[in-house]
């Protein structure tokens, strides 16, 4: 029988995490759910139990896990995020855009949707989405959360290859990508601030 992991096609899973600091209210740990479920994509959530529940499957929304199974799965502890970015059935990164997080997608091929909560990650969203032009952020509700359709609209925005937003954002990632990984790019600026504080000492004290 042809398991799940065969089944599922390159670049066409959904994966969130929303990092160790968020905690989420039990509605909107729901609305979260069913924003993935939504999509119609396998998916795979990681994120900490909300508030006044002790495991994630005591708040999941009813019928949820029915709905989802052999599709997605949400996860209540810790994961090897570098690792999921790089398997190649992941084509999405629902994340906070902590700046960890916010790096790891940049060096991903993953679409980036971002959904930020404390103040430096709404700088660093702004960022990746208005100046770099390499993600979308979820649209907020009044409430100041969002609703699950909202959720599933951004996704599906970058995972529509034939989008207007899909084809910028992917192209405009994948050429910092291109960048950032260029051979000498970390090395050259250490060398560089190696080079200015050696000449500074060197004026400083033995010219």
């Amino acid at each position: 029988m042809e398991s799940l992991a065969e089944r599922v096609r390159p670049g066409s899973v959904v994966y969130c995490a929303l990092g160790s600091q968020i905690t989420l209210e039990k509605d909107q740990f729901q609305e979260l759910c069913l924003g993935m479920e939504l999509t119609g994509l396998p998916f795979f959530v990681a994120v900490k139990p909300p508030r006044c529940a002790k495991t994630i499957q005591e708040a999941l929304p009813e019928g949820f896990e029915e709905r989802v199974k052999g599709r997605g799965v949400v996860w209540g502890g810790w994961v090897q995020q570098p690792l999921i970015l790089a398997h190649p059935s992941v084509g999405c990164f629902v994340s906070h855009c902590g700046f960890g997080s916010m790096w790891e997608s940049l060096m991903s091929d993953c679409q980036i949707v971002l959904l930020p909560y404390l103040s430096d990650q709404v700088l660093n969203t702004r960022l990746l989405t208005e100046e770099l032009e390499v993600s979308v952020e979820v649209e907020r509700e009044e409430t100041g959360w969002f609703s699950k359709e909202n959720l599933s609209d951004a996704i599906m925005s970058v995972m529509d290859k034939d989008s207007e937003i899909g084809r910028r954002v992917r192209r405009n990632h994948a050429e910092l990508n291109e960048i950032l990984v260029s051979p000498g790019l970390l090395t050259g600026y250490t060398d560089k601030f190696v080079d200015t504080l050696e000449s500074l000492l060197y004026d400083t004290y033995l010219k």
